[in-house]
């Protein structure tokens, strides 16, 4: 026997592989062995991604113009019931399948009203999986259909239909009611959280005007009983978008730039506004899905701005002193914009449709923005004035930032340059395998450096506060020693042959970068401050999901030979009653203020050890809704800022 042959035969398993080998997976059984193909992932993300799935029905209905009212109920046993006053979803037999058109579209992949033109012109449902796949996932789904004056109703188990489609009653209404509960078999989550989908409807609502969308959650009621509710209106769509978003920066111009226009059957809406601030944000749609890695209509964007702006820039002769040339990106620093545009015939790259690929979407986009730019210039000089001096102040920072810049790409940590700060690296070099943790202060860092797993834990200690990059110009981030320390730790550098702002993560050298700071508030300030700097200036570190947040006890409580951590304060209590029946004299209870009370043990069995601590993971689920919260967190405005500890804090009445 060969050497290959013996090779295939020491492996697991019989090594039969036959004709009955292979499977055909039937109706929705494909969805419920791979869930996360259909809808991302199993957790939190995919479990509200159900509810946008049959949201976007409703959405596509108020597109198509026969829905106004679309809403949202968190019931008390955590399922969804979506309400829609659309058309409702046909009924009547399908003579090809001989079923329940409604059956067909619950139970059957790829089956859906969105391939045919006539019906719906533009939707953000392509592969006609969406609903079936939110059938597939739930215990139980039921589908209420009011149409042609008549109730219908029908009840499904894990995709499966329990009866045939039956007129229940009468009705006036015209429309549809989805009611489902996710199947906790399948989701490591089942607890809807209320901010999540807030954030979702109140982006359709600013992207589709004159659409409204309730928000209920019967889990929470107020002093007076009623349940807890948002409604979200918009008049202006696009406009009011950029204004939330701006709500917390200072503007440089006074009114928000806005179009809308239809360019070779396309209907392109834009909406912006120049800041104060210096970093670019810009979020792209396509038929209401947001696409955060951006495709053809951003670049249409991108190109109508830049050229119009500098033409406009070079013939007011403003540009004349400069001594070194402005490049595109200047253009964009202290741009707020949203980009939505509808196509009939989307072609994303992927199925999560994070990236449109139309190359003809490109033109009309670039043409709406030069039409909309030129009239406004030459409208408002004064605006136009104070758009091309904020452009020649970010290329004079960029001048100065590519000079620090250099300084943190040249100095790298396997060149021999030395250590950055005080760095205490692992001996691993396998970048999947290290882990680096951003300690708060020489104190902790110290007893992290004695507790660590040499191996593969590095220990960065940063001095107290670093920069808040929210409120610095650039060149000014990189002048900054700490953030410069964590540039040459990490081994990223800014610009790639692609694009000279986006990151180079090619020479990375942890997978896991852990923020590690004390449990009071200066060390939560630390650590929002931390998470500003990476969200503005590694944001694809965040999307790879390499940053975490370590979590360190609050509490050691002690009852003679016995000892245990308590990380808030029911687990503290919960100790207390079972050890001493309530009595808080009866134990001893430390409180750790700081990372530096604990020695090098305890601070690696409850923190830093991989088989017993907690890591949180960063994500970002929404993009603007992020991008709102760091500026409205870490800006000047102090209004809203008060406003958001009021809302969220535990207890918080704040006296100015």
């Amino acid at each position: 026997m060969s050497e290959i042959e013996n090779k295939q035969n020491s492996g697991k398993g019989n090594g039969n592989y036959s004709a009955d080998s292979i499977q055909v997976l039937e109706g929705l059984e494909a969805v419920r062995k791979r869930p996360a193909m259909y809808i991302g992932d199993v957790n939190e993300k995919g479990l509200h991604h159900l509810v946008y799935e049959v949201i976007d029905n409703s959405i596509d209905e108020a597109l198509a113009g026969y829905c106004n009212n679309i809403e949202v109920i968190i019931n008390e046993d955590n399922s969804i019931t979506v309400t829609d006053d659309g058309r409702g979803i046909p009924t009547e037999k399908m003579t090809k399948e001989n079923k329940s058109a409604l059956e067909v579209v619950m139970t059957v992949l790829h089956a859906g009203g969105k391939f045919d033109k006539e019906s719906y012109k533009v939707s953000g449902g392509l592969h006609g999986v969406g609903v079936s796949c939110v059938n597939a996932l739930s215990k139980v789904l039921t589908a209420e259909i009011h149409r042609d004056g008549k109730i219908w109703k029908q009840e499904y188990h894990k995709g499966v239909p329990q009866d045939e489609v039956k007129q229940i009653g009468e009705t006036e209404k015209s429309g549809t009611i989805i009611t489902f509960k996710p199947d906790d078999s399948i989701f490591l989550t089942t607890v809807y959280k209320y901010e999540i989908l807030s954030a979702r409807l109140r982006e359709l609502a600013f992207l589709n005007a004159g659409i409204r969308l309730v928000l209920i959650d019967k889990r929470e009621t107020d002093e007076n009983g009623n349940f807890k509710r948002d409604d979200y209106f918009s008049e202006e769509g696009l406009k009011e978008f950029v204004e939330f978003l701006d709500s917390a920066r200072e503007k440089l111009i006074d009114e928000t730039i806005h179009i809308s226009s239809e360019k070779a059957g396309i209907p392109v809406e834009i909406a912006l506004h120049y800041n104060t601030s210096f970093s670019e944000n810009i979020h792209s749609y396509v038929n209401n899905i947001n696409t955060i890695e951006g495709g053809s209509h951003l670049t249409g964007f991108r190109r109508g701005l830049t050229r119009t702006l500098k033409g406009y820039a070079e013939t007011s002769g403003m540009l004349s002193k400069l001594k070194f040339d402005i490049s595109g990106d200047d253009f964009r620093e202290g741009l707020t914009a949203v980009v939505s545009v509808k196509v009939q015939e989307p072609q994303f790259e992927g199925q999560t449709k994070t990236k449109l690929g139309n190359s003809e979407v490109s033109l009309p986009v670039d043409q709406a923005v030069s039409e909309m730019l030129s009239n406004y210039l030459e409208e408002n000089p004064k605006a136009a004035k104070a758009i091309v001096n904020k452009v020649i102040l970010a290329a004079t920072a960029r001048h100065a930032a590519r000079k620090a810049r250099e300084l943190v790409q040249r100095k790298n940590v396997m060149s021999g340059g030395g250590l950055p700060g005080k760095l205490a690296d692992c001996s691993d070099k396998d970048p999947s395998e290290c882990e680096i943790y951003l300690v708060e202060g020489d104190s902790a860092g110290g007893t992290a450096k004695q507790g660590r797993n040499r191996r593969f834990q590095a220990i960065l200690p940063l001095r107290g506060k670093i920069l808040n990059v929210e409120k610095a110009m650039q060149h000014k981030v990189f002048d900054n020693e700490e953030i410069r320390n964590i540039f040459t730790a990490l081994g990223v550098s800014i610009g790639t042959e692609e694009d000279s702002k986006a990151l180079n993560m090619s020479k990375i050298r942890y997978h896991k970068i852990i923020i590690m700071t004390d449990a009071d508030v200066d060390g939560s300030h630390i650590a929002t401050l931390i998470m500003t700097f990476f969200f503005r200036f590694m944001n694809d570190l965040i999307k790879a999901g390499y940053l975490y947040i370590a979590t360190p006890p609050l509490y050691l409580i002690k009852k003679g030979k016995r000892e245990a951590y308590a990380w808030n304060d029911q687990q503290r209590l919960h100790l207390i009653s079972e050890w001493a029946d309530g009595k808080e004299s009866a134990v001893h209870t430390q409180r750790y203020k700081g990372l530096g009370e604990m020695n090098a043990e305890q601070l690696w069995s409850t923190t830093m050890n991989p088989e017993s601590r907690t890591l949180r993971q960063v994500t970002i689920e929404n993009a603007a809704d992020a991008d709102h919260i760091f500026s409205m967190l870490m800006g000047d405005e102090v209004p809203p800022r008060r406003q958001f500890i009021e809302d969220h804090a535990v207890y918080a009445n704040i006296d100015v």
